[in-house]
């Protein structure tokens, strides 16, 4: 969630209780070709995010199936599978949705315990959400159930209560990747980040760091099927407004132990519009590589909630 108050107006109460909503509303959305020439547009919605009363998406998770599922930084989890047309995006399925619970399966509210802004699933089929201001993963078998504990990589207590982990992805290899919004991760300029081998239901987590764009914060990762991984970054400034980068880090980088550093395969703008990028998600259907990336609205009503889709050429 981006870290100005003034952002955040139009914030409303939101019933608790999971529920299934009716098909989305969404208008097409034009989608240019990025200049970089490693991704080909298949098409952009605008969702009208009304018909379950609430926005924020923070992170994103693309299944081989075209199951999109999201979370809200107000307690929230949401699914709703794409639906293409000759290949392209047409539109969204009916939508799921409902609160994030504690390990006693009672909702756990929409104060400082419940904003969630990254986003993994386990090989198991567990998801993995991390939780900002009172920093901490929950794992979950079901959304709509009760949560357990997970390991939380070392030294992410001390990130600033807004400025915690907003990137969780699994890669290729099997390995977890956690980068941290504002923890300084030593070389200058760079953020904390770790690396995480599983070992049965606990990770061993190693230390590395990330180093965005000058003047930008990493705000979601995902990683690809043929190894690599992306991470999307946000810069704000009161007279600029919004704009990102979507860069690829390549799987030999992520092998060693030197900083991690991305080459840009999206600038927004001009390769998408300008609006509070947040969510990258990206998966293996029917012989090529997807990726989908949606905006966080911060629940305001002067901005948007956005999704893409592309094919990586």
């Amino acid at each position: 969630m981006i870290r100005r108050r003034h952002l955040l107006a139009g914030l409303s109460l939101l019933p608790a209780g999971a529920a299934r909503a009716r098909v989305p509303t969404t208008k097409p959305l034009e989608v240019s070709a990025p200049r970089s020439g490693r991704l080909r547009p298949l098409g952009g919605l605008e969702v009208d995010t009304s018909a379950w009363g609430f926005g924020g998406f923070s992170a994103l998770h693309l299944s081989p199936e075209l199951m999109l599922t999201s979370v809200s930084d107000r307690g929230r989890w949401w699914r709703a599978p794409l639906r293409l047309e000759g290949g392209r995006l047409a539109g969204l399925g009916e939508a799921s949705f409902g609160p994030f619970r504690d390990g006693a399966g009672a909702p756990i509210g929409q104060g400082i315990s419940a904003d969630a802004e990254s986003l993994a699933r386990l090989p198991d089929g567990d998801w993995l959400v991390g939780m900002e201001r009172r920093h901490r993963i929950l794992r979950y078998r079901d959304l709509a159930g009760p949560s357990q504990p997970f390991d939380l990589p070392p030294g992410l207590e001390a990130a600033p209560r807004n400025g915690g982990l907003e990137a969780l992805t699994v890669l290729s290899d099997r390995r977890l990747l956690a980068i941290a919004e504002d923890l300084d991760g030593g070389p200058p300029g760079s953020r904390a980040a770790w690396l995480g081998t599983l070992q049965g239901r606990r990770v061993d987590w190693r230390r590395t760091a990330y180093r965005p764009e000058s003047g930008r914060d990493p705000t979601d990762a995902a990683g690809l099927p043929e190894g690599g991984a992306l991470v999307l970054e946000r810069r704000f400034t009161l007279f600029g407004g919004f704009s990102g980068r979507l860069a690829y880090v390549p799987a030999a980088a992520l092998a060693g132990s030197a900083l991690l550093e991305g080459e840009t395969w999206m600038d927004m703008p001009p390769d998408a519009p300008s609006e509070n990028w947040e969510g990258v998600a990206a998966t293996r259907h029917e012989g090529r590589t997807l990726v989908a990336l949606i905006t966080d609205d911060n629940q305001n009503p002067f901005q948007r909630t956005l999704l893409l889709l592309y094919a990586v050429v």
